[in-house]
């Protein structure tokens, strides 16, 4: 009886054992398959992410209709081309002497060198430079930002190998300049990289922030190491690229030009704030003289108010006037029948004053009649983003004449010779007034005129020359960025400008 009982206990543990043996066979099974589904789902997601650059498009788009003949073009899948990965330069790794925040002051040009210049004295100081403010405060009154102009991405990835970047201080300091505590200054015009170490690099270190305003002209011209130079050079002919919005309308202007043959590019400085700056008022008439007299007292910071016009003419210190420009380029031989594109803001006396001219060269354009309003809404009250427009279209003409020898004439001229010498008929506005004035009075016959004013410039084509050093007088001497010569290569017979004068 008590053995029968013990077996029936054992039988009952082994069917119970069976059981828990057979359930965990099934769990086994179950987490088999489990894992076979998920290795098999995983193994199709991979295949379908691999074909969806290529159907995926076709996807989106839908098949064909039912009415559709299906075909193997049909079928064809077009691949998107690839975009090659930009390679970066390499960070330069140095130890970070401080930050420099600059405020730019002028015009797009007279910005554009002293950001050059102060990349350059950060790369020199190791220091971190903060992205530059532009000027909003001129007579233009231009609210753009660095970034709306150029395109600032390109501009800090660029010259990563030379100096750091950033769009703004770090947290930290960033809340302690904007509670008030910063150290603000003027460098001095014209210094040389000593100047920066000996005096603006201890500062730096103090105050771990330094503001630099009025950066304009105080990097100076000559004397500085080679290496300076080039770096100058490279921020302003790589590292500083518009944007792509105003590098695509450059483009369009150039096509239209472009189609209907060889252009020229005339820089006419006769705009109202260069005439009431200047004091120049050659042909104006007396309610013009008192509105530019007027304008000129109304700017506390252009300093010299009592001008006489006809002596700073006659020195070749003003803008040459629409007139005077139509009878030196038909003096120069200059084909008639060129179109003449006009970079330049609004012209001062309008119609009146652009008369001449226009019966001498009747293809005149501007920017205005190439492209639609649509076109220059988003440029509207942005005078450096259009001046930019300019800058580019004053790049890739085949003559460019600028009428004074302002920011954008000297930049625009040290570009072009950047680009293999493009010729660029730099005026000699002294000797052409005192020429125009003898011809005007009959002085001088049409054929003693066109000959003078030909040999007087037959050597001022942005030819490579050396540039003029003036020891203690830098303010007289060539600009570096008009003749950067020690960026230039000699030109090729290869590449000969196009010949439009007759």
């Amino acid at each position: 009886m008590g053995m029968k009982v013990l077996g029936e206990g054992k039988v009952e543990r082994l069917k119970r054992s069976v059981g828990y043996s057979n359930a965990r066979g099934n769990k086994m099974k179950l987490w088999m398959v489990r894992a076979t589904t998920v290795v098999l789902l995983w193994t199709c997601l991979v295949q379908l992410m691999a074909l969806g650059e290529s159907w995926g498009p076709r996807v989106l788009k839908g098949w064909p209709s039912h009415d559709s003949v299906i075909s193997g073009a049909a079928l064809d899948v077009k691949l998107l081309p690839v975009v090659p990965v930009r390679e970066l330069p390499p960070k330069r790794v140095y130890k970070n002497n401080g930050y420099l925040l600059i405020s730019c002051n002028g015009g797009l040009n007279q910005m554009r060198s002293a950001i050059c210049d102060m990349v350059a004295i950060a790369r020199y100081l190791n220091v971190t430079l903060i992205v530059p403010e532009l000027d909003k405060t001129s007579f233009w009154a231009d609210p753009s930002e660095f970034e709306d102009i150029f395109d600032v991405d390109h501009f800090i990835t660029s010259l990563r190998d030379e100096v750091r970047i950033l769009k703004q201080l770090p947290i930290r300091l960033k809340q302690k300049v904007e509670s008030g505590i910063l150290h603000t200054m003027p460098p001095v015009s014209w210094s040389d990289i000593s100047y920066y170490h000996n005096q603006i690099l201890p500062l730096i270190q103090r105050y771990k922030v330094l503001h630099l305003n009025r950066t304009d002209a105080r990097l100076a011209n000559s004397g500085q190491p080679v290496d300076l130079q080039k770096l100058r050079c490279r921020v302003n002919f790589s590292a500083l690229r518009f944007t792509s919005q105003i590098e695509e309308l450059g483009r369009r202007v150039v096509n239209l030009l472009r189609k209907n043959g060889p252009f020229l590019v005339l820089h006419l400085r006769y705009e109202m704030d260069m005439l009431a700056f200047s004091g120049c008022t050659q042909g104006c008439n007396d309610e013009e003289v008192e509105e530019l007299t007027r304008m000129r007292y109304a700017y506390p910071w252009w300093k010299e108010k009592i001008i006489n016009s006809d002596l700073k003419r006659k020195d070749g210190l003003c803008p040459l006037t629409p007139e005077e420009t139509a009878l030196a380029l038909r003096a120069l031989d200059i084909d008639p029948g060129i179109q003449i594109y006009i970079a330049a803001g609004e012209i001062y006396g309008g119609e009146r004053r652009m008369a001449t001219l226009a019966s001498a060269y009747p293809k005149l354009v501007r920017k205005e009649t190439l492209l639609g309003p649509d076109d220059l809404k988003f440029f509207q009250n942005h005078s450096s983003q259009m001046a930019a427009l300019d800058y580019l279209v004053s790049l890739e003409s085949d003559i460019f004449v600028p009428t004074y020898d302002g920011n954008m004439a000297k930049v625009v001229e040290g570009h072009r010779r950047y680009l293999g010498f493009k010729k660029t008929i730099l005026l000699d506005r002294k000797l052409l007034v005192e020429l125009i004035d003898k011809y005007t009075t009959n002085s001088m016959s049409w054929d003693e005129f066109s000959s003078a004013v030909k040999e007087a410039h037959a050597n001022r084509m942005g030819n490579p020359i050396k540039r003029l050093i003036i020891p203690d007088r830098p303010k007289e001497e060539d600009y570096f960025y008009a003749n950067p010569e020690e960026c230039l290569q000699q030109p090729s017979s290869d590449n000969e400008p196009v010949n439009i004068i007759q």
